[in-house]
């Protein structure tokens, strides 16, 4: 029979969040729960948790709401790591393999466990997955550089750690105190450790980065998506030309149910797309009258706050006019400035015309093509 032990007691300081580090959500799940998913789709009967000692209630609520609450036990750990492990052991049996792992590597996958547990089985020894050193390693002394390590003889050790349940018991009941892993505790009473492969995603989050890193890899839609929106209208010299959001007083104007602005029209959709969120002629179509004679620059806004809603962000935007006139470049800086701040996030526009070719290139119409790179937390949004 194989058990885990799963160390969840710790504070959390360093992480900075302001709770144990075990209950910290990561897309939309404490760091806990997610572990609790790895460990229980391997090859293991039973879970013994160890709860912050002060205040063990949510970590015990946590657990009763799960489906497989019934294979998990909640202890109080003690005040370190080693203390907790030493608790969680009473649990079991001598006989069992036993798994040790934190609770702050909620990505591990459950392979690394059951490639753990196997070689635990066959060598009757501690086993513990290790990843080689890619950096070169110093040994150092205050800011000085003493000696430089053969990297090839270096591996970052990572949980879960396994051994005959037995002899880790009497492992701990010898240990003397400052231990860092389960392994050193094990081989200072004695006892032979092996490695096996370990896996990048058994990475263990103590820093806000590994919090962020942890979020990109359990949340897709965290990961940057792009949109293109492409927009095209006809001249109309009876209307004044509204483009990038500014007036350009003595051009001729675009044919449209808004302000025809086809740069703010493009980003606009493209945002829309990057976010799943469909197209500005379902959200802003001509068949609402209220739309009429609207300002790009406001869909613009409306669009921001559709994707805010939908729990994305916008991280840029660029666009490129297609057209004879006007001449983007003498008010560049002006539109950017003023697109920026519409989405949020930097916004880059760009001119060029299809040398006498096709519409624009007749001077009948201008077009403007935009890609937008968004970010966020929500799923794959539904249209209303």
């Amino acid at each position: 029979m194989t058990v885990a032990i799963v160390v969840a007691a710790g504070d959390g300081v360093r992480l900075g969040a302001g709770m144990p580090k075990a209950l910290v959500p990561i897309a939309g799940r404490s760091m806990l729960d997610w572990a609790l998913d790895g460990v229980l789709a391997a090859e293991v009967e039973r879970v013994v948790v160890t709860a912050p000692p002060a205040a063990p209630g949510p970590v015990e609520a946590l657990v009763r709401a799960r489906r497989d609450a019934a294979r998990i036990t909640v202890v109080p750990g003690g005040a370190t790591r080693q203390e907790s492990v030493a608790i969680a052991l009473a649990e079991v049996a001598p006989d069992h393999i036993v798994l040790v792992h934190d609770a702050a590597r909620p990505l591990t996958p459950s392979a690394l466990f059951d490639r753990v547990r196997a070689a635990v089985a066959v060598t009757g020894a501690g086993v513990v997955p290790a990843l080689a050193a890619a950096d070169t390693v110093k040994e150092v002394d205050g800011s000085a550089v003493v000696a430089t390590l053969d990297r090839s003889r270096l591996a970052a050790v990572q949980t879960p750690q396994g051994f005959p349940a037995g002899a880790l018991q009497a492992a701990y009941a010898a240990a003397g105190n400052g231990h860092t892993d389960d392994a050193s505790v094990f081989a200072a009473a004695g006892g032979a450790v092996s490695v096996v492969p370990g896996e990048p995603e058994a990475f263990k989050v103590t820093t806000a980065w590994d919090l962020r890193r942890a979020e990109q890899l359990l949340e897709p839609s965290q990961a940057m998506r792009t949109g293109i929106g492409v927009d095209v209208h006809a001249v109309d010299p009876s209307r004044p030309l509204w483009l990038g959001g500014v007036e350009w007083p003595g051009e001729p104007g675009l044919a449209g149910h808004s302000d025809a602005d086809v740069v703010c029209h493009a980003i606009a959709d493209a945002l829309l797309s990057a976010a799943g969120l469909g197209d500005l002629g379902a959200r802003f179509g001509v068949d609402r009258p209220e739309e009429a004679g609207r300002a790009g620059t406001d869909f613009v806004t409306r669009t921001v706050a559709l994707l805010a809603d939908a729990g994305f962000r916008p991280v840029s935007v660029a666009v490129q006019v297609v057209g004879n006139r006007p001449r983007i470049g003498p008010r560049r800086a002006e539109i950017t400035g003023l697109l920026s701040a519409a989405v949020g996030a930097p916004v880059s526009v760009a001119g060029t015309t299809t040398d006498g070719l096709g519409l624009t290139g007749r001077g009948e119409g201008v077009a403007a093509i935009a890609t937008a790179l968004v970010t966020g937390r929500a799923g794959v949004p539904r249209l209303p």
